[in-house]
């Protein structure tokens, strides 16, 4: 039997999560049986056993640490990309374990690899880690729904894409900083935003899409068609000389910052003057965006806040398994007016 790690590399060798798969139950479970612990049925053990007999498997040192508990450690599935959100958002859950006495695991999947999330977190729970952060920004489809986790895992930004005994969330609130984005162009008297999407299968773009369509209704604001970019300045730029062609485009919001760059080149190559003519906003605050020409308006998106909460919100629920968990709070809004915002030009 063949399955792929989350790096995207073939392994022979059969782990827990297929001795789970085979028998019908969790890693965990597999777990107990093979360290013969206590409260699993015979049934269980049974099925337990004889899938790990069937397949050849050997239990190794970590996934003992596994069952007892004593590996002080995190595991990260994160997608292996340079991009800012999600390398940065990586930087700050590496930040927040720093001085929690905790080790950090990471795994990175690769985009269009449906098996790299359960690839992972099986990686991961072989190595025995007290719990999980999933920071997977792409929906990949069902691939990893029949998973189901015994260790406490924290899913930032996304919907849980699997069943965990113990689930947390963080990075919600994606919609208030959408939503101010959307209305500071509509304050500023533009009569509707003109969006730039990111790709449809990232949560964020979705996220940010639907927030956009919200305050538009909220204001009574004609909804204009989407220009979908895939997150790159390229895209930006390809989705400005559309734009620009249409003299009624007064005001934008681009979903990240590196479109809203190529955006406004383009917009500046086809003499349309930004924001005398056409307004931007972007989504991020990444360094550069002070410094371009004119310097960017966008909502700054709390990357450290986002990882400090998950990770106490993570470690309460490792901590105190039996305890209920802790809420979660909205992110703090951070609109920055910069000098590619100003009211529509008069006709």
């Amino acid at each position: 039997m063949t399955r792929q790690t989350g790096r995207g590399a073939a392994s022979s060798t059969p782990r827990s999560v297929d001795v789970a798969r085979l028998a019908g139950v969790s890693q965990k479970t597999v777990s107990r049986v093979l360290n013969g612990e206590r409260y699993v049925s015979e049934d269980v053990r049974r099925r337990v056993l004889q899938a790990a007999e069937d397949l050849g498997y050997r239990m190794n040192n970590a996934a003992r640490a596994l069952a007892s508990g004593r590996t002080r450690s995190i595991g990260v599935v994160t997608l292996g990309t340079a991009l800012y959100g999600p390398a940065s958002l990586l930087m700050g859950i590496e930040r927040a374990v720093r001085d929690t006495g905790y080790a950090l695991r990471v795994v990175n999947t690769m985009e269009g690899d449906p098996a790299g999330v359960a690839g992972a977190v099986g990686s991961l729970l072989e190595q025995g880690v007290d719990g999980i952060v999933v920071s997977e920004p792409i929906d990949e489809g069902a691939g990893v729904a029949e998973l189901t986790v015994d260790v406490p895992v924290l899913v930032i930004g996304a919907p849980s894409p699997f069943a965990s005994s113990h689930p947390v969330t963080s990075g919600g609130g994606a919609d208030l900083l959408t939503r101010a984005a959307t209305q500071h162009l509509l304050d500023l008297g533009h009569v509707t935003v003109h969006h730039l999407s990111g790709p449809p299968r990232w949560f964020a773009a979705r996220d940010r899409l639907t927030a956009w369509r919200a305050a538009l209704a909220a204001h009574g604001a004609p909804e204009p068609p989407v220009v979908v970019g895939d997150w790159s300045a390229a895209s930006g730029y390809a989705a400005g000389r559309e734009l620009a062609a249409d003299p009624s485009v007064t005001a934008v919001f681009a979903a990240n910052d590196d479109m809203a760059i190529g955006l406004i080149r383009a917009l500046t190559e086809a003499g349309r003057r930004v924001p005398d003519d056409v307004s931007v906003v972007g989504f991020d605050d990444i360094p550069v965006a002070a410094y371009i020409t004119p310097p960017l308006t966008t909502v700054r998106q709390p990357f450290d806040a986002v990882a400090q909460e998950g990770l106490k919100r993570l470690l309460h629920a490792i901590e105190n398994p039996d305890a209920d968990p802790l809420p979660p709070s909205d992110p703090p809004v951070d609109l920055v007016v910069r000098s590619s915002t100003a009211p529509p030009p008069h006709r």
